[in-house]
C-alpha cells in the first residue's frame, strides 16, 4: 500500500513540471504492479486547485480528479476523528503543514509508504513512515 502526495499527482498531470516524466513513469509502473493506492479526500481538492491555478483552466483540474478516481486499486480513506487527531499531533510534533500531516497520518495509520516531491514532508515524517 502506498500514499501518494498531491505533489506527485500534480507533476503527473502537468507536462511543464520538472518532475512530470518521472511521476508519469513511476505512477504507470505502480499501477502495472497492481499497487494499492490510499487516497485522503483532501488530495482531490489539492490537485484540482493546483492544476487549475497553474493552467488557468478549471476543466483541466476537474479532468485530473476524474483520472485519479479511475486509478485501479485506489481506495479513498475517510478522515475520521482518529486520523484527524493523529494528523494534528504529527503537525505539531514534526512541524508539518496541516495538509502534509494528513498524508503522513494516513500512511502511518495504514502502515503504508508515502511518496512525495516535498522534501520537507519526507524529511520531517521519516521517524513515522517510510517516505520517498
Amino acid at each position: 500500500m502506498i500514499v501518494v502526495d498531491a505533489s506527485v499527482w500534480v507533476s503527473h498531470f502537468t507536462i511543464q513540471d520538472s518532475n512530470h516524466l518521472t511521476s508519469l513513469r513511476w505512477l504507470t509502473h505502480m499501477v502495472n504492479q497492481q499497487t494499492e493506492f490510499l487516497l485522503p479526500p483532501l488530495l482531490l481538492s489539492e490537485v484540482a486547485g493546483a492544476i487549475a491555478r497553474r493552467t488557468g483552466v478549471a476543466e483541466l483540474g476537474h479532468h485530473a480528479v476524474g483520472q485519479i478516481l479511475t486509478t485501479p486499486r485506489l481506495r479513498v480513506i475517510s478522515i475520521d476523528s482518529v486520523v484527524g487527531q493523529l494528523a494534528a499531533q504529527l503537525a505539531a510534533d514534526l512541524r508539518l503543514r496541516g495538509a502534509d500531516a494528513i498524508y503522513v497520518a494516513v500512511a502511518h495509520q495504514y502502515q503504508a509508504s508515502l511518496v512525495s516531491w516535498d522534501r520537507e514532508q519526507i524529511q520531517r515524517s521519516a521517524s513515522m513512515v517510510t517516505a520517498f
